[in-house]
């Protein structure tokens, strides 16, 4: 596992030379089919990250948000998200970061998750069997296992309110200690070091969260759909806990459809 792991760092690397180059400087914007933004530097950091990868392991398939599907039914496939936060990227705050995952005959192995511009920077990564790290230091979820001492953050609120579960999560909201909206690659971050306790989230895709979810679970969390189901190519949402608060927090979304509550592309 480590030399997957080394790669994907260094790859993650490569691409922060390439978004400090860009960040806070003048590029042009485009937007894609969903009018979402997308950069010169999206993609050349993704360019940059597969040619790390495949000079390493030319046998491997890739799955990029910004060029699509590479040999995508090998037994390995790296899944990237070049800057997973692009909006943010554009107006020029830091709340962005590099995606990079690999995929064994459909299971997670590999994550890195790279935030060059947030505070001094973050470098979450983690392999199967090996932990988890931030920053070069071990982390591990936190102990709290009762629901009205959790510290719950919630992602993408407005498609969560539009969802028909939304009255059961506003009836977890009320129950724990604290709320937060971090968002993005962020609470992913503080959940797997201990800070927050659970994270429910929808309106998403594999790439956002793939590395992430190979980082939570190697530092004792657990991360499934809301409504239960595995963590595919085509999940849309997530219930992330610290591993301890899964069942209590899960019953509040076990009737999450991900067909029905999910939002419309």
């Amino acid at each position: 596992m480590q030399p997957f792991l080394d790669t994907a760092i260094e790859a993650a690397r490569a691409a922060e030379t390439i978004i400090r180059r860009y960040y806070l400087g003048d590029f042009e914007v485009e937007h894609k089919a969903d009018a979402s933004p997308v950069t010169i530097a999206d993609v050349e950091c993704e360019r940059a990250i597969k040619q790390v990868l495949s000079s390493a392991f030319p046998d491997h398939g890739f799955y990029g948000e910004e060029l699509g599907r590479e040999d995508a039914d090998a037994d390995y496939v790296w899944l990237i998200d070049p800057i997973d936060g692009t909006k943010s990227f554009v107006r020029g705050y830091p709340f962005f970061s590099t995606q990079i995952a690999l995929r064994h005959r459909g299971e997670l192995i590999v994550g890195v998750s790279n935030a060059p511009m947030f505070g001094g920077g973050e470098l979450a990564c983690a392999a199967k069997g090996l932990g988890a790290t931030l920053n070069g230091e071990s982390i591990r979820t936190s102990d709290v296992d009762r629901i009205d001492k959790t510290s719950l953050s919630l992602g993408n609120i407005g498609a969560l309110g539009a969802s028909p579960a939304w009255p059961r999560i506003g009836q977890l909201v009320g129950d724990v200690h604290r709320i937060r909206g971090y968002g993005d690659f962020y609470h992913y971050h503080l959940l797997a070091s201990g800070r927050v306790d659970a994270i429910v989230e929808s309106d998403l895709n594999i790439l956002d969260i793939a590395a992430l979810t190979v980082i939570l679970r190697e530092a004792g969390g657990d991360i499934t759909e809301l409504g239960g189901g595995d963590i595919d190519l085509d999940t849309r949402s997530v219930l992330a806990t610290n591993g301890r608060l899964r069942d209590q927090i899960g019953a509040y979304v076990a009737d999450w459809d991900e067909a029905r509550d999910a939002p419309s592309d």
